[in-house]
């Protein structure tokens, strides 16, 4: 059955959600306005933590129910008319958890809004905070969260952007698949990325760190016997957007490399090496001694999925990709310059 290319409810699964959010160590709700009371279709463990509630008790009802006797009436009118207006809000509601045990709960909702200008989900941030600190914490809760919120929203843009771009090329689902390895990267990302870590160190992660992690886990979900996968990052710091750029590049030439370069080989080596140029540009190097890039290949190109990605985040990050045939085996170079 062909996929609708326009977005429809239900597009983005629970489990692409949970690859998204699910790490996070900040309490997270999707709503999708599009159904009827505008129910919950998604928590993560932070929320079930913070209010007592499993995501089996919350999916399919109105955020509603966490209100108690204590919750104020003019706050809760405000967020309604909020979400009627599709607007953003920032205020502090007295909610209760599972267990009857009432919280003062700061609460940051945005909506989230496609390409086409069309509503497809309301996110909720939301984090506890204490009487005798509220005005502190809650400034500091909207300052961190606005900025997470943010990087949220435009990286599930970005993962809309390719369901569409694959909806139109495909009509077989199972060749979805491959979008789980690129929302694994996301994942990775937001594992990096705590309200601890953007405040420390200025709303910049660990590149090496990162970059590590998605090698990791590539090199362990499309392991073959035989092939090895060596990596030498230097600890950069840059900020989430441009490392999530680099994530998704690499993962598409570290995923081909793995998949494509030892088809008659038994053994290999893939390598990963990530360093600081002396005028503060970054640049990455992906080599294997596998059968190399066919003579009539050109990569990346606009045929396949991939490549389109890696080209469009190249252009995004103003970046250079050069892919070389070796002696033996490919080489392929990514050079990030350094930002203004």
């Amino acid at each position: 059955m062909d996929r609708d290319v326009s977005f429809q409810p239900g597009d983005i699964s629970e489990q692409d959600a949970t690859a998204i959010f699910s790490a996070s160590t900040v309490a997270m709700v999707l709503t999708n306005p599009r159904l009827p009371d505008n129910p919950i279709v998604y928590v993560n463990r932070a929320f079930e933590r913070l209010t007592g509630y499993t995501s089996d008790m919350a999916l399919g009802r109105n955020c509603r129910f966490l209100q108690g006797a204590q919750t104020s009436d003019s706050a809760v009118r405000d967020v309604r008319l909020a979400i009627e207006h599709r607007a953003e809000i920032s205020t502090v509601l007295t909610n209760v958890r599972s267990n009857g045990e009432p919280f003062l709960n700061a609460l940051l909702i945005s909506p989230v809004i496609d390409d086409n200008g069309e509503l497809v989900y309301f996110v909720g941030l939301q984090s506890e905070v204490e009487n005798d600190k509220q005005a502190e914490r809650l400034k500091q809760f909207e300052t961190v969260m606005a900025e997470i919120q943010h990087r949220v929203k435009n990286h599930l843009s970005m993962i809309l952007g390719l369901i569409r771009m694959k909806a139109r090329k495909s009509k077989a689902p199972e060749e979805y698949k491959d979008l789980s390895r690129r929302i694994e990267s996301l994942q990775l990302l937001y594992e990096e990325m705590s309200a601890a870590t953007l405040e420390r160190n200025d709303g910049k992660i660990k590149l090496g760190a990162y970059l590590g992690r998605v090698a990791n886990a590539i090199a362990y979900l499309d392991s073959r016997p035989g092939v090895r996968m060596n990596i030498h990052v230097e600890p950069l710091m840059v900020d989430t957007e441009t490392a999530v750029r680099i994530g998704l590049i690499l993962s598409e030439v570290l995923t081909n490399a793995m998949q494509h370069a030892f088809r008659d080989q038994k053994s290999g080596l893939v390598e990963l090496r990530v360093m600081r140029t002396d005028n503060g540009s970054m640049r990455a190097m992906v080599t294997d001694d596998g059968v190399g890039l066919p003579a009539d290949v050109t990569w990346p190109n606009a045929d396949g999925l991939g490549g389109r990605i890696v080209q469009g985040l190249c252009d995004g990050l103003q970046a250079t990709l050069q892919v070389t045939r070796g002696a033996v085996g490919t080489i392929v170079t990514l050079d990030v310059p350094a930002a203004d």
